[in-house]
């Protein structure tokens, strides 16, 4: 029954106790001891108060009636000192106001003497897995704040923190670069990372997405033309390449390009000059050129789709960018970050997740990498009427393909009572036991949810 400590690197969860029966201070030191805990354990509200001032813990037990500090004064002080820190009220028959009272102000759980030491077992170890989490939030928020006065790409994960480096190394020199990896896992943003890294910073970033345009419109838009060059062609018109000079040209869906525009873009990279549609005379120019796609372009060259001689002219170095679901470190850091920017733009007063959204959120594997995960937390701003995400604002697949699902037997469907089991269980879980917010998610009162945890057996 022991809770492991996974690092043996990391400290203990810390407890402080306070009750003035002996025989209850022995008991609960005897179990968290046993369970991997740090434990400090005071026969009086004083002495606990004290400790509250002298140190730092994870979670307070503390007994509700004591003379002189009571258990109401211990969670005023706990919240002074860490407004996160769990306070576990214990209280006798009889006391059902108090323990209302407790609630109110803001205790994690009570439990009724006499209680079960497996019980007070699950509720702390809930209890230290979310203020794990919230004092997690709040690091991230210190990280997200510190990381976007550096660069704006958010990471603390090491592979993308080495890739970071690594770009920052070679964006003084003027070499082209090939930026791949899935859509959605921020290419451009690179991009513009290696451009403002670069003695080319003052200068412009130009975009263009090759996949967007026909080819003759490619050409067009980045070759210019001249006057009189086709019908309808009333002025000269300056193309990007011309617009980036001395700065960087960044071309999106490079393989999306026609076999006919790489030929005339493999010229540019060569000559180092541009010839405008309409015209016979060519212009010098100074671009860094850096390139995107998320296909294999040595797949793309053996089918015969892309050049292999452009191949080499852009591909002096390559970056790969990691999808999402492998640097999931990164999620509640983007979370909040997204949280932050579309909050600002909405005007909205939405600051953080509730938990068992975090938790959802690092489950999932984002197929549709950091765009997707942007676009999750921005509907959830808009549907939000309260000051933290919930899980009513996730889309319902999200939360559906979180559930753990029963393992029935293949010919066996579940029953009605068999999935509601589950997921009242699953619930249960993600909210630490709390359930006055598990009545709310499940949409029925306290009195109810009480039924069928009875009905189930799943005290």
């Amino acid at each position: 029954m022991n809770d492991p400590i996974d690092d043996k690197e990391k400290q203990p969860p810390s407890l402080l106790i306070i009750d003035d029966e002996t025989i209850a201070i022995k008991n609960l030191t005897h179990l968290f001891t046993k369970c991997g805990y740090e434990v400090t354990a005071r026969s009086t509200g004083t002495g606990g108060f004290k400790m509250l001032e002298e140190q730092n813990f994870d979670v307070v037990i503390t007994d509700l009636k004591m003379d002189k500090v009571d258990g109401m004064g211990i969670l005023k002080k706990a919240q002074l000192i860490d407004p996160d820190l769990p306070v576990i009220m214990l209280t006798g028959h009889g006391s059902y106001d108090s323990v209302v009272q407790a609630m109110k102000k803001g205790a994690y759980h009570y439990l009724t003497k006499p209680y079960q030491l497996d019980e007070i077992r699950e509720i702390v170890k809930h209890a230290i897995e979310l203020v794990t989490l919230k004092r997690e939030n709040k690091r991230l928020k210190s990280h997200l704040a510190e990381n976007n006065s550096i660069n704006p790409i958010i990471t603390q994960d090491p592979i993308t923190l080495r890739l970071l480096d690594t770009m920052k190394q070679i964006a003084p020199s003027d070499c082209s670069i090939i930026i791949s990896g899935e859509s959605g896992t921020g290419k451009e943003l690179a991009a513009r990372f290696i451009h403002s890294n670069s003695h080319r910073s003052t200068k412009s970033f130009v975009a263009i997405n090759c996949g967007a345009l026909q080819e003759e419109l490619l050409a067009n838009e980045l070759f210019g033309h001249e006057k009189g060059a086709y019908t309808g062609a009333g002025n000269t018109h300056q193309g990007l390449i011309e617009t980036a000079e001395e700065g960087t040209l960044f071309l999106d869906e490079i393989a999306e390009m026609s076999l006919g525009m790489q030929v005339k873009l493999l010229r540019v990279l060569q000559e180092n000059e541009i010839q405008r549609l309409g015209s016979t005379k060519t212009y010098p120019i100074n671009v860094r050129f850096i390139a995107a796609t998320n296909r294999d372009l040595k797949v793309e060259i053996a089918e015969g789709r892309f050049r292999q001689d452009l191949f080499y002219r852009l591909n002096v170095i390559q970056i790969h960018l990691p999808p999402l679901s492998e640097r999931i470190d990164d999620v509640p850091l983007l979370a909040y970050h997204f949280l932050k920017k579309h909050t600002q733009n909405m005007k909205k007063e939405v600051d953080d997740f509730e938990p068992e959204v975090m938790d959802i959120l690092n489950q999932y594997g984002f197929p549709g990498n950091i765009r997707e995960l942007e676009n999750l937390i921005e509907r959830a701003i808009v549907l939000s009427t309260e000051k933290k995400i919930t899980l009513s604002q996730l889309p319902p697949t999200l939360t559906e393909h979180s559930i753990s699902v029963v393992r029935f037997n293949k010919n066996k469907l579940p029953t009605l009572d068999e999935q509601e089991i589950e997921y009242i269980k699953w619930v249960l879980d993600k909210c630490g036991g709390n359930r006055t917010k598990v009545a709310e998610i499940l949409g029925i009162d306290r009195v109810s949810l009480w039924r069928k945890i009875k009905k189930h057996d799943l005290n």
